[in-house]
């Protein structure tokens, strides 16, 4: 079989023309088909109008027509810079804190904002900053709890129209003074002694309300008053000592008493 070259060249053509076009197939397939994660979504702009989100799975999309944007669905960490505030009782601070928060409409979360991260930041250091300032620095030392809630709610609602949902708001440092710091250490060391003495006080009062019982029992059984002199010596003895104690009952010197006192009336 003889081919000349005008058919050779012919056929070359045919082939690199038929080659080009699968090329081009396969682009525009490959440009139709995503494949979306669970985790994300594609919002997706047909001739500049919202068409609605689209996934997960596979997605069809018209080239050329649409223009798609991919959202994150996941829960996002986002730390918010260190705050200069002061607070209601002018008490300068730095406060930080970091927000848990997550896209829960993506198409909201495209076109109500341009960008919603960037926006969900910069309300959260104004949130905090004001949050902040408005209470004492007693209240953001004692009620980080209620502080850490009032932030949430108030982030929350305020990035609700732009489809995020803001699960949590924790402040992570507080930093304070050198010299707020010093007089808390000082109203901390006082108010330690003021306990001590209370303790001391209400211990004193205890063992004289416990003394005066004492005192009431042993005027009704005088035998106690004998016991606890006998305690009293077991005491002494067991210490080392070169002292040594004899108790004498006074009923066995009654008797010497009493003929001393007969003999000074006989002689009076």
């Amino acid at each position: 079989m003889y081919i000349n070259a005008d058919g050779l060249f012919g056929l070359l053509s045919n082939a690199g023309s038929l080659f080009g076009g699968l090329v081009i197939l396969l682009a525009i397939l490959s440009s139709m088909v995503k494949i979306v994660p669970e985790y994300r979504r594609l919002v997706v702009f047909r001739l500049g109008r919202l068409a609605g989100s689209r996934g997960p799975g596979i997605v069809f999309v018209i080239p050329v027509l649409d223009r798609v944007m991919t959202v994150d669905l996941r829960i996002l960490t986002m730390d918010v810079p260190v705050q200069e505030v002061i607070t209601k009782d002018n008490v300068p601070i730095k406060v930080n804190a970091v927000v848990y928060f997550r896209v829960m409409d993506p198409s909201h979360s495209v076109v109500e904002v341009e960008n919603y991260v960037m926006a969900t930041s910069q309300l959260a250091q104004t949130t905090l900053r004001s949050v902040v300032g408005s209470v004492e620095l007693d209240e953001v030392l004692s009620s980080r709890e209620k502080i850490n809630h009032e932030l949430q709610k108030i982030i929350d609602e305020r990035t609700d129209p732009w489809g995020i949902k803001v699960s949590a708001v924790e402040v992570k440092e507080l930093e304070l003074p050198e010299g707020m710091k010093r007089a808390m250490a000082r109203q901390a060391e006082a108010e330690r002694e003021r306990r001590a003495k209370i303790i001391a006080a209400e211990g004193e009062l205890q063992a004289a309300t416990k003394l005066s019982e004492a005192a009431r029992q042993m005027e009704v059984s005088p035998i106690t008053l004998q016991l606890r002199y006998l305690q009293t010596i077991r005491e002494i003895s067991g210490d080392r000592n070169t002292t040594t104690f004899f108790p004498v009952p006074m009923d066995l010197l009654k008797p010497f008493i009493d003929t001393s006192k007969t003999l000074s009336g006989g002689n009076g």
